[in-house]
Parts: C-alpha cells; sequence; structure tokens
C-alpha cells in the first residue's frame, strides 16, 4: 500500500504534469524523453517518424523527441503539413527550434506567440501578446509572475518566526544550512558534485552542515518514489514536497520561503548559503532577513549567459541585447550586493563582480578543487584501466566525464579525432556522460567513420566507477566553445583528472587557462579542430615516446602540487563564516 508520503508525491507530480501540458506540450513530451533510457528514446523516436514521407512533419518531431536539433531543424524545413493539427505542430516545433520567422510570427496563436517572443527574450511583449485573449489567463499570469521576480527591487515578503525561535546556539560548533536546485542521488550533474563536495569539505572542517533542495525536487523531475529525506555519505538532504505547488512563479518562492522557514527553525543555523541563481537567492534573503541570520550567495555560474548559449548560434547577439539578458544580469547583481558574502569559482568572476559594484572585501575566491582521497589513488596506465572497462587497450584514448551539452563543444572532438586518424594517428575518443547533446554526438560519430572501437560513449556511469573511467583516458580534454558563459566559468572535472595523472588540453579561454595553469595543462585556440587535431597528434607522440608533462619514479605520472583540494576549501568556507557569525 502507498504511504501518505508517496500519494502526496503522486498528487504533486500529477499537478506539475498538467500544468506543463497545458502551457508547453511539447517541451514536456521531450523532457519526459529524456528520461527514458537512450535504447528507448531511440526506438520511441523511430515510432514517431514510422512511415513518414519526407515531407512529414513527423520526421522533425521524432529527431526533436531524440534531442537532435540539428535534424529536427532540417526536416521542419522541408515539412508541408496538410491538417490543421500538422500545421500547429509545425508551429510549435519551429519555436522549440528557434525557427520562427518573422512573416511566420504573425500566423502564430498568441498562446504560441507568447512563447516565441519569451524565449527570444522579448519579455514585456511576450505578456502582452496574451492581453484579453480567451483562455490565456494562466499562461499570462504566469509570465507577468516571472517578469516581476526578475524585475528590479523585487523582494519576497519577510516569514514570522515560530514564538520560541530562540535563534542559533551562539557557543556551539558553526551550523550552516545550504539552499540548493538539486541534489546526489537524484542528480549527478557537475551542480550536484560540487554542492556535495562542499557540504563534505564544511563537515570535514568541523562545520555543521545540511541542505535543502527547491521545493518539489526530486518529484517534479519524476522521481515519485522520493523520501522527505536522503543521506548520502553522511550529508543529510532535506526536500520541499508539499502535495502541490502554488500556481505561479512568485507564489511558488513564497510558498519555499515558509517551508525553508520550518528547516532553518529545525536546524538553527548561523548562516543560510545558497547558489545560483536569483531564485535560491530570493528566498534566502527573506528568510535569513526574518530569522536575524547571514547569508551567503555563491554564484557557480553566470545565469544570463549560460541562457544566451541556450540560444542558437544565429540568434546569440541578439539574445545578448534582450531585455531578458539585461534583467537577469542586473537581478543576479542585486542579489550580489545583498548578500553578506559571496562566492565566485575564478578571478574571472571575481573581476566580473567587482566591475558590477561588489565591494571587493565580501567576495571570496573557492575554486573547483579535487577530492583529497583522489591524490592517493594508485597509478594505474590508460591501457590497463581500458582493458578493466572492456575497452581497446590499443590507442591514444581523449575525451571527458561531463554533462553533453552543445557550448563544451565536443563534437568539435569527434571531428578533430577523425582528423587524426585520417592522417594515420590511432586517436581515440570515450565521452563519459549524458545530456541533450549525446544523441548527436553519437550521430555525429558514425557519420564521421568512428565505430565502437574509436569513439565511446557509454552514458552517464555510477559515481563509484567514475574514476576507473578518468584512468581510461591518456588525455583529457576541455573542448568549450567560445561563448560568455564558457569564458567566466570554470569546469570542475578537470582537477579530478590531473589530480590521476592525465594530460589535460582546454580551449584557449580566460576561465580555462586559469583551470590550465593549475596543472600544468596545455591550450589550444578555442573552436579551432584543425589545432586541436594538431595537439591531440603531438600529445600521441609524447606519449609514445614516454615524454609527458609531468613524472613521478619510474615514468608513472604524478598529479602536479599545487592543485586546489577540498580540504583547503574547506578552511576557507570555515573562515568566511566565523567573520559573518
Amino acid at each position: 500500500m502507498l504511504d501518505a508520503q508517496r500519494l502526496r508525491n503522486l498528487r504533486l507530480l500529477a499537478n506539475t504534469t498538467a500544468r506543463h501540458l497545458a502551457e508547453d506540450p511539447l517541451l514536456l513530451a521531450v523532457q519526459s524523453a529524456r528520461r527514458l533510457p537512450p535504447a528507448t528514446r531511440g526506438r520511441l523516436a523511430q515510432a514517431v517518424g514510422a512511415g513518414a514521407g519526407h515531407d512529414s512533419v513527423r520526421l522533425a518531431l521524432g529527431a526533436f523527441l531524440a534531442d537532435q536539433p540539428a535534424q529536427a531543424r532540417r526536416a521542419l524545413e522541408t515539412a508541408e503539413p496538410r491538417t490543421a493539427a500538422g500545421r500547429r505542430l509545425a508551429l510549435e516545433l519551429a519555436v522549440q527550434l528557434g525557427r520562427v520567422s518573422p512573416d511566420g510570427a504573425a500566423l502564430l496563436p498568441p498562446t504560441v506567440l507568447a512563447r516565441e517572443l519569451w524565449s527570444r527574450g522579448r519579455l514585456h511583449e511576450a505578456v502582452a501578446a496574451l492581453d484579453g485573449v480567451r483562455g490565456a489567463q494562466a499562461q499570462r499570469a504566469r509570465l507577468r509572475s516571472q517578469l516581476a521576480t526578475m524585475s528590479p527591487g523585487f523582494m519576497l515578503p519577510p516569514v514570522s518566526p515560530a514564538p520560541a525561535w530562540a535563534g542559533p546556539d551562539k557557543d556551539g560548533a558553526m551550523r550552516v544550512l545550504h539552499v540548493l536546485t538539486n541534489s546526489f542521488p537524484g542528480t549527478q550533474s557537475g551542480y550536484a558534485v560540487r554542492s556535495h563536495a562542499v557540504l563534505g569539505a564544511q563537515r570535514s572542517a568541523g562545520i555543521e552542515v545540511r541542505a535543502v533542495t527547491r521545493i518539489g525536487y526530486p518529484v517534479t523531475v519524476g522521481l515519485v518514489g522520493a523520501d522527505g529525506e536522503d543521506v548520502v555519505d553522511g550529508i543529510t538532504y532535506r526536500r520541499l514536497l508539499p502535495p502541490s505547488l502554488a500556481p505561479t512563479p512568485a507564489a511558488r518562492l513564497v510558498q519555499t520561503t515558509r517551508l525553508l522557514a520550518r528547516e532553518v527553525e529545525a536546524f538553527r543555523p548561523h548562516v543560510l548559503h545558497t547558489t545560483t541563481n536569483f531564485q535560491n537567492a530570493l528566498v534566502t534573503r527573506a528568510v535569513a532577513q526574518s530569522y536575524g541570520l547571514a547569508w551567503v550567495y555563491e554564484m557557480r555560474g553566470v545565469l544570463e549567459q549560460t541562457w544566451v548559449a541556450s540560444r542558437p548560434v544565429e540568434q546569440q547577439e541578439q539574445a545578448l541585447a534582450s531585455e531578458r539578458f539585461g534583467l537577469l544580469h542586473d537581478k543576479e547583481t542585486e542579489m550580489a550586493l545583498a548578500a553578506d558574502a559571496v562566492v565566485v569559482l575564478s578571478e574571472v568572476q571575481r573581476a566580473d563582480l567587482i566591475a558590477r559594484g561588489v565591494p571587493e572585501a565580501r567576495i571570496r575566491i573557492v575554486p573547483n578543487a579535487v577530492d583529497d582521497a583522489v591524490l592517493s589513488v594508485p597509478t594505474v596506465a590508460g591501457a590497463d584501466a581500458r582493458a578493466a572497462l572492456g575497452l581497446p587497450r590499443e590507442g591514444f584514448w581523449v575525451g571527458s566525464v561531463s554533462s553533453l551539452v552543445e557550448y563544451e563543444g565536443f563534437d568539435l572532438l569527434l571531428e578533430a579525432v577523425a582528423r587524426c586518424r585520417a592522417q594515420g594517428v590511432d586517436v581515440r575518443c570515450l565521452l563519459v556522460g549524458d545530456g541533450v547533446s549525446r544523441p548527436g554526438l553519437e550521430a555525429r560519430a558514425a557519420q564521421l567513420g568512428l565505430g565502437p572501437d574509436t569513439c565511446v560513449l557509454p552514458g552517464r556511469v555510477p559515481p563509484r566507477d567514475a574514476i576507473s573511467w578518468y584512468q581510461a583516458l591518456d588525455l583529457f580534454c576541455v573542448p568549450r566553445r567560445d561563448t560568455p558563459v564558457c569564458r567566466s566559468v570554470t569546469p570542475i572535472k578537470p582537477f579530478t583528472a590531473m589530480a590521476l595523472g592525465r594530460q589535460v588540453l582546454v580551449s584557449d579561454l580566460p576561465a580555462l587557462r586559469e583551470v590550465a595553469a593549475r596543472g600544468a595543462g596545455s591550450l589550444f585556440p578555442a573552436e579551432d579542430v584543425v589545432a586541436l587535431a594538431t595537439a591531440l597528434a603531438s600529445a600521441s607522440r609524447s606519449e609514445d615516446s614516454g615524454n609527458v608533462a609531468v613524472h613521478g619514479h619510474n615514468g608513472a605520472r604524478t598529479a602536479p602540487a599545487d592543485l586546489p583540494t577540498w580540504s583547503q576549501n574547506g578552511s576557507v568556507y570555515g573562515a568566511m563564516y566565523e567573520e559573518l557569525r
């Protein structure tokens, strides 16, 4: 029999699904498809397009559901839908794929036009498109509410502490409550990896820590069996799981403050610590001020630049000049100015915040780092690690352990590998992880003639096995594209590769230069496939001759001595919290 928590979860998921189905059914479809195993998703896409002619919109829909946007765009360009339902589907796909022309926009129904304008960052126009439209009241209310939360000066109302609230123990150990977007075990992203590392480092430094994730998570991403609490490696993650979510973004943030207040009263922290984006900051600020607590804003990414990177390349200049970009930039700055302390990951981010007017004394750099335990992992040759995983011993293997998204530039890496092989250099590729770009990367590898012995994409692997996949690589590559977000934000995974003695090659971008400098990594011009192929071939020859960059006894590679570690970071956090106590 289902217990009360599972019943609440089912109600919550049904409520969320119904809202998304009404607001954006195609986006719900693709997000649901992403939860399926790759093979199942592929069969679903094939079934959708089965028997369709070359001019059928179903071909575009199948490619869209399979996360192959380039193929979906090509299919949409040749589609000639003959029914009203087919024409409506083509319009919806055009919005999702960023393929609505100015003439086409005039043909969109108001509800679809509003989504198109919003996706391009024209926020007030999107709301205005729904003025007086029958049946669009809920969509208009949601967009108005979302716009309000981004607007200058928007704050959430305070919450009222319980009469028994006595504040944190002034003489006890430091207690910090972290407010997160997602976490282990439900999410294995770089964000979740860093969060878990931060919490572990702080606990090792003598700080009592606990984390709370965003309202509805992880049920709203399909994990109906979620409990109200998960404990991973001794770290407690609390879940805010009401029976239903408030109908608008601003109302959900208010709902979150009330649930977070209960966690504050139960844990009695000295400091609240949250991470980007501004919605987390709005909630944390309101609760911290209500309880007289200090709060920290950790800006791991640059929200407005990440949004620009998600747009089609030909629309990114327009996105940079959009209303949405300006509002997000200013709102993130507003939150940084309001926080008692701000944490960033790099010198590049620090300089950006100072330019925005954030006092230098309030900014701390806490870089991505390597787990101290990784430093003591025995050296394993790449060929031996590959053999243990069932991969070929031969060849020079390059790749990454990462989320597979467009701005990471892994399609460029595939092309560079193919160039090397065409020149007789036995370079092979291994890309560990999952993401929206994975189907496209698999298709591109096939087009380039990279078979299963020369290009492997195993998908997401259990965290306990990740080290073995790092060790299977001879060179760890970060071929990020030259976009604003990639110039600003540092990745976490290269530090683990460096600690395991692997060569590291990264795009020559400001944030990645900081990473390379930490471990004697190499650089190549961003988005230059020829230069990347040349660098890979050179690294392969160096490996063959034993002339690798960093050596230990008997020629075995060792980790660079100046890598940042999480134990060091734990001390930095501890000192910062004591200043705020």
